[in-house]
């Protein structure tokens, strides 16, 4: 009862990991052992069982077996002191073959054979080596992928600097256009005061000529103060031609002056287009570059297909040899007992003879295999350090792959920089050109100022000013022929930005493809590094299947001949 009812407890527990069992019997009541058994397969949590002293027989271990076969977390075993025998050690190790988790397993004090105990002891190393590379295949595996992930979080946090940073250059080009509309609006709203300044002049010289001709019908009666006033009038026009002399120099100066501003602005429109033009060479460069990079980077996948390719053919040739080993040591077995027969046969007549024979040929059996054991021992060591050697080279390849890729990133990084220098440049640029609209502001102020001025004067010269309203009407128009066309360059300007725009948005997408790539390449170097730790696996299994092989055939061949018959019978 008390065996049945720790067998339904390990069903349905699913938080003890140790249970204790100790000098408590349970071996003799079979149906009950085995109902404890079942529970133990069903259960998938316990890791240590103590079940020493507790009268288990062969039958009691062949239900052990069955249940170390369905379970999967136990990894320790103590069965020291029952009655195992024979029947049930060989049970257990051949339940050892499906059972990888197991890592001890005591049989001391149970009438095992000391070969089977060997063979037990060499499946729990086998499955505490299996456990130590799973672990280590698993840390290497989460080392990778944070590597990979720090990658993509920089990568993503390098774009998003770069989308930050197109963004604030797209605003402040934002800022300058409403500023340069801003200003071209004022100034039209000037040239709209200024004509209708004109349009008040207009009358009023229409008011004077109505008031001139008043005065010429004045002039009949008033000759004689005309004649008066005429040297009056010849010594105020000397004085009024002497001003407008003054104002046409000034006005030529003036002239001068705004000629060389133009001369000026048009050399550094120059120095911006041969600035634009460096930057397109540069961009250039870098698509240059870029292409490089893909070509380095598909150079390499196919070096790594290679060395891949090449370390699967030393694999197959290192299994071959294997396979031809063992088929020789079958042969050899074969053939030694083809030769027993024949001589078991020949010497029925002499007893005598034959047992020192057949002794002499089992001391040379066993020699034969101490030798074939130290040979395969030196053949799995031999593979080992290949193993060993191959994933020391892979470690090393993919280390020096990795500081390659990190070169490039450097590189990339670079050329952002460069990139962004090139930005804040032609931001400088943008901030001369409206340095510059404002020094032509103001010298729309400093026309404007003129212009009343002359108005002033206009009030006074009812002739000329018609003429002086003209020439500053052709300035003005000069002016904004000129301001037109420095405001095409700027629309000029703005284009080439948007055009080096595109490319730096060309540039990043080309970038994300290409660390995609990478991306996927190193997924699938991964995939090939599980595939083969799970082949060298299993050939390990095989290995040690082969192995218990060949002692258990051993083992029943020594049994069955007629010297393990003649000390049975003794």
């Amino acid at each position: 009862m008390g065996a049945e009812a720790l067998g339904k407890l390990l069903r349905q527990n699913k938080s003890i990991r140790s249970l204790i069992l100790e000098w408590n019997s349970l071996g003799m009541w079979e149906e009950g052992f085995s109902s404890f058994c079942q529970g133990l397969g069903a259960n998938n949590f316990l890791q240590r069982l103590d079940l020493r002293n507790n009268q288990i027989n062969h039958q009691g271990a062949g239900e052990l077996a069955m249940a170390l076969k369905q379970n999967a977390s136990l990894q320790e075993l103590d069965l020291r002191w029952n009655n195992i025998g024979l029947l049930g050690g060989r049970a257990l190790l051949n339940c050892l073959h499906s059972n990888k988790t197991l890592k001890r397993l005591e049989l001391a004090g149970n009438n095992v054979p000391s070969d089977i105990l060997k063979a037990v002891e060499q499946a729990m190393n086998h499955n505490q080596d299996r456990q130590t590379i799973l672990s280590e295949s698993q840390n290497r595996a989460d080392i990778l992928s944070k590597e990979v992930l720090s990658l993509k979080d920089e990568k993503t946090k390098q774009f998003l600097d770069l989308m930050d940073t197109i963004d604030k250059q797209r605003e402040e080009i934002a800022r300058s256009d409403r500023m340069s509309a801003a200003r071209v609006s004022q100034l039209q709203e000037a040239l709209d005061e200024q004509h209708s300044l004109i349009n008040s002049l207009k009358a009023r010289l229409q008011m004077t000529e109505a008031a001139l001709a008043l005065s010429e019908q004045k002039v009949c009666n008033l000759g004689e103060l005309l004649n008066a006033m005429r040297q009056e009038q010849t010594s105020m026009a000397e004085c009024h031609f002497k001003e407008l002399q003054q104002q046409k120099q000034e006005g030529a100066d003036q002239e001068a002056k705004l000629f060389r501003d133009l001369s000026v602005a048009e050399e550094k429109n120059l120095l911006l287009r041969n600035q634009v033009d460096e930057l397109e060479k540069k961009c250039k460069i870098q698509q240059d570059q870029l292409f490089q990079v893909k070509q380095d980077l598909t150079n390499t996948t196919a070096e790594l297909k290679l060395r891949a390719m090449q370390a699967e053919e030393r694999l197959e040739t290192e299994k071959r040899r294997f396979k031809q080993s063992l088929e020789d040591m079958e042969s050899l077995r074969v053939k030694e007992v083809n030769h027993l027969t024949q001589h078991m046969e020949a010497s029925e007549h002499s007893m005598q003879e034959r047992i020192q024979k057949l002794e002499a040929i089992r001391i040379a059996l066993e020699e034969e295999l101490s030798q074939t054991k130290a040979a395969a021992l030196t053949e799995r060591g031999q593979a080992e350090e290949e193993l060993i050697k191959v994933r020391n080279w892979a470690r090393l390849e993919e280390q020096q792959r990795l500081e390659h890729l990190e070169e490039k990133l450097r590189l990339m990084t670079e050329s952002r920089d460069e990139a962004q220098n090139c930005c804040l440049k032609q931001k400088q640029m943008v901030a001369e050109a409206q340095a510059k609209a404002n020094q032509l502001s103001l010298h729309a102020d400093g026309l404007r100022r003129r212009l009343e001025e002359l108005q002033q004067d206009l009030n006074s010269k009812e002739e000329e000013k018609v003429t002086e309203v003209n020439r500053v009407k052709v300035e003005l128009q000069e002016q904004i022929g000129h301001l037109q066309a420095e405001r095409t360059a700027q629309n000029g300007l703005r284009e080439k930005i948007a055009a080096l725009e595109r490319q730096l948005k060309a540039i990043s997408s080309s970038h994300r493809e290409a660390m995609l790539d990478k991306e996927g390449e190193i997924s699938v170097l991964l995939e090939k590094l599980r595939m083969k730790e799970a082949d060298i696996s299993r050939m390990r299994e095989e290995e040690a299947q082969r192995a218990s092989f060949l002692q258990n055939a051993i083992m029943a061949y020594v049994q069955r001949s007629p010297l393990g018959t003649h000390s049975s019978r003794k």
